[in-house]
């Protein structure tokens, strides 16, 4: 009976860890799908759309919204042409997308401009089709730079035709390279990209201050619109510094959604 009882034991130990084994493994194949097909995490490595996003900010983008193209699989490993069940982005929509013409980074920016659009910029006002896109003056947003001074950077809320607002940030006060330029018209299948924190985003608007070239996003790159921040750190507290993660965590931001 002993004998018996400790098979028994041993057959049931045997079990439990193959059926742990199993849940792993569904768990993991579930994560894969809904990562594939629904939700992808991405983090802010940079400071181009601020206030908007902030660095050290992490979030969901919807890869649903738009469709399906190679850069919406891993690794970009698509195995069909174009796009599939596509939907068209919204002009003020917070996009990521794969960077052109090299496809090889993601990047985070505002649609502005929709194919056939003529966009240019005159004094850091912005003027879609001949138009210009009302900004009202806000608060300046005040911060303080690597030896403690405090900067006062000017802001704007921007209202697209669409009626989607937003606020924008111009460090130089309207007089950055990219504050005024010329017309430029979106091709077919393509759409403007741009920063909100203006002087300081390499978009479609061309050569920004370090001389880099700018770009129209073609559909095929979409990824999809940004939904919600799910975490947000200063960058104080690092994985070896455990004690300041209470305190580099912007809980304010947690949860907020994209705008």
């Amino acid at each position: 009976m002993a004998k018996r009882n400790k098979s028994l034991m041993k057959g049931e130990s045997k079990s439990s860890w193959g059926d742990t084994i199993k849940t792993i493994v569904y768990a993991l194949l579930i994560a894969l799908v809904v990562r594939t097909v629904a939700f992808q995490p991405f983090n802010i490595p940079s400071g181009s759309m601020i206030p908007t996003l902030l660095v050290g900010d992490y979030l969901f983008v919807s890869k649903y919204s738009y469709g399906y193209s190679r850069y919406s699989l891993p690794f970009g490993l698509g195995f069909f042409p174009g796009r599939i069940f596509g939907s068209e982005p919204e002009r003020g929509d917070v996009a990521v997308f794969r960077h052109p013409p090299h496809n090889d980074e993601d990047y985070i920016k505002r649609i502005i401009g929709l194919p056939g659009d003529r966009i240019q910029m005159q004094g850091g006002t912005l003027f879609i089709n001949g138009k210009a896109v009302p900004r009202d003056r806000i608060a300046d947003d005040a911060t303080k730079d690597t030896y403690g001074r405090v900067q006062r950077v000017p802001q704007y809320l921007e209202t697209l035709p669409n009626g989607v607002q937003y606020v924008i940030r111009e460090s130089r006060n309207d007089s950055g390279m990219t504050d005024t330029t010329r017309e430029y018209v979106v091709p077919a299948g393509h759409y403007f990209a741009m920063g909100d924190n203006r002087d300081e985003s390499l978009d479609s608007r061309g050569r920004n201050a370090e001389g880099a070239q700018g770009f129209f996003v073609p559909y095929e790159n979409l990824i999809g619109p940004a939904q919600i921040i799910f975490f947000s750190t200063d960058g104080t507290g690092g994985w070896f510094r455990p004690w300041r993660w209470p305190v580099a965590t912007r809980w304010g931001r947690i949860f907020q959604s994209v705008d």
